[in-house]
């Protein structure tokens, strides 16, 4: 398999890590839409949410709960959680992920394309 995500999640390719465990990881998006702008990934391949199933319950409350440690710990008071889904969703790579996006002042235009 030639996923990006999955050659990060090995540490097979560099990306700048702000989080990691043995289920997920947490690095900064290559092309950030807002001002905080990370990537929250399971290690394990799934393609996107169209793809899971009953048995990946586990995988996407931990998405949801590193998301929002993250952002405790980046002291966002108000921040965007958004998967993409198929390319017609706007995903680009076929790896489950989770955007975070926060960091705006207050007032300041977010921008709703991930």
């Amino acid at each position: 398999m030639d996923c990006i995500f999955c050659k990060i999640a090995k540490g097979e390719m560099s990306a700048e890590v702000v989080f990691e465990d043995g289920d997920v990881k947490v690095f900064t998006d290559i092309h950030p839409k807002a001002p905080v702008h990370l990537l929250v990934i399971p290690k394990r391949h799934i393609e996107s949410i169209a793809h899971l199933e009953a048995n990946h319950n586990d995988v996407i409350a931990k998405l949801i709960y590193t998301a929002k440690h993250i952002a405790a710990e980046k002291k966002l008071k108000g921040y965007k959680l958004v998967f993409n889904v198929g390319r017609e969703g706007g995903q680009v790579v076929d790896h489950l992920h989770l955007h975070l996006l926060g960091g705006w002042q207050s007032g300041a235009e977010r921008s709703s394309q991930v």
